[in-house]
């Protein structure tokens, strides 16, 4: 230690052996995890192109994605982990189970509803959640949209909270299309 001290102060510098290895490892794991990417990247890429040839076979899913906001992942998602759509009463409950329905607190016959439930499925919602984003944004970029529910709700309410109304929305369409077997119809402008 002594003598290292010493040569150091006259100017010269040996690198430490544990440094060296450091960098080996370091290259050699980062060769590694590169490897690991490319395979994973070339796994999702296989799983991909699976799921939109199972889409584009499935009239269900097919039907789901003409919804704006929903994609190819929500529309197989929903298809396949959700119960049977008949076994809502309501598109509300439908919404529910999903954690997308307000709060209620009635006192005294007034009614005020507060910040959605969360109580349900979580990755469903926010897949749904997402797809609404997407529209509201679009919609922002934009400066104009078709829809006069949309558009009134963004003149009024904050981006993000109207991305879950309109969450809360689609969840009432996709019962609606899955019980009635039908595509979906965009709503007139007034």
């Amino acid at each position: 230690m002594r003598r290292r001290g010493r040569l150091t102060s006259l100017g010269w510098r040996r690198p430490r052996r544990i440094q060296v290895r450091r960098c080996l490892v370091g290259c050699a794991l980062g060769t590694l995890l590169f490897d690991r990417i490319v395979t994973l990247d070339a796994e999702i890429a296989d799983l991909a192109r699976e799921l939109r040839d199972c889409a584009r076979h499935d009239d269900d899913a097919a039907r789901l994605m003409t919804i704006p906001g929903v994609g190819l992942i929500t529309a197989m998602a929903l298809q396949t982990f959700a119960p049977p759509m008949e076994s809502f009463r309501r598109g509300r409950g439908f919404a529910a189970w999903l954690g997308l329905v307000p709060h209620q607190h009635t006192t005294g016959g007034t009614l005020r509803l507060g910040k959605i439930s969360k109580m349900g499925q979580r990755d469903h919602r926010r897949l749904l959640i997402t797809g609404a984003m997407a529209v509201v944004r679009h919609a922002v970029r934009r400066g104009v949209t078709t829809d006069p529910w949309l558009a009134g709700m963004l003149a009024r309410k904050p981006k993000m909270l109207v991305a879950v109304a309109l969450a809360n929305r689609m969840a009432r369409i996709i019962r609606a299309l899955m019980i009635r077997k039908e595509s979906y119809r965009a709503p007139a402008a007034a």
